[in-house]
């Protein structure tokens, strides 16, 4: 089942962190690339005033596998804690590692904390520049647009420039 993960890192080596995170996603069972977006630099949104100039690399894979929402936010969960993410109660507070599930297959869950497809993937040009460099004729579950639609009518907003289409 294909399944859309947004990572970012906005603290130490960034592109460090992307790339130990596609491994350690990769080297899971059954796990295969199906695609990888280029790398953006991106404003950090809804950090507080001191975060602001801490800049994001962000970017999207499209990993296929047989794994359920839940196992995929277990998997996901235990890569960043891994890779040196230390949660606080600010879930916008500077991080190595940030990986969201942006959707998996058409699944559409809101139970435990876990929503999908993710509630602000629509809003967020950091997800949505890079996912639709990788599927823009994709249609998430709950939409009738797609993501490159949704993108071209995106409110201008926090700025995103693309540093690496191959990392």
């Amino acid at each position: 089942m294909e399944t859309g993960l947004s990572l970012g890192s906005n603290l130490g080596d960034r592109l460090a962190h992307l790339r130990a995170a596609r491994q350690e996603l990769l080297a899971l069972t059954g796990i295969r690339l199906l695609a990888a977006a280029p790398v953006y630099e991106t404003d950090p949104v809804g950090v507080r005033p001191e975060f602001r100039h801490l800049a994001f690399l962000n970017t999207v894979l499209i990993l296929e596998g047989d794994w359920s929402p839940a196992a995929w936010r277990r998997a996901t969960a235990q890569i960043e804690d891994e890779l040196g993410r230390v949660r606080s109660d600010d879930k916008f507070a500077p991080r190595t590692l940030d990986i969201d599930l942006l959707y998996v297959g058409d699944h559409c869950v809101d139970e435990g904390g876990l929503i999908l497809p993710h509630p602000r993937w629509q809003q967020r040009r950091f997800v949505l520049q890079p996912l639709a460099d990788v599927r823009p004729d994709l249609v998430l579950p709950g939409n009738t647009r797609t993501v490159a639609q949704i993108l071209a009518v995106l409110p201008p907003g926090e700025a995103v420039q693309q540093i690496s289409t191959t990392w």
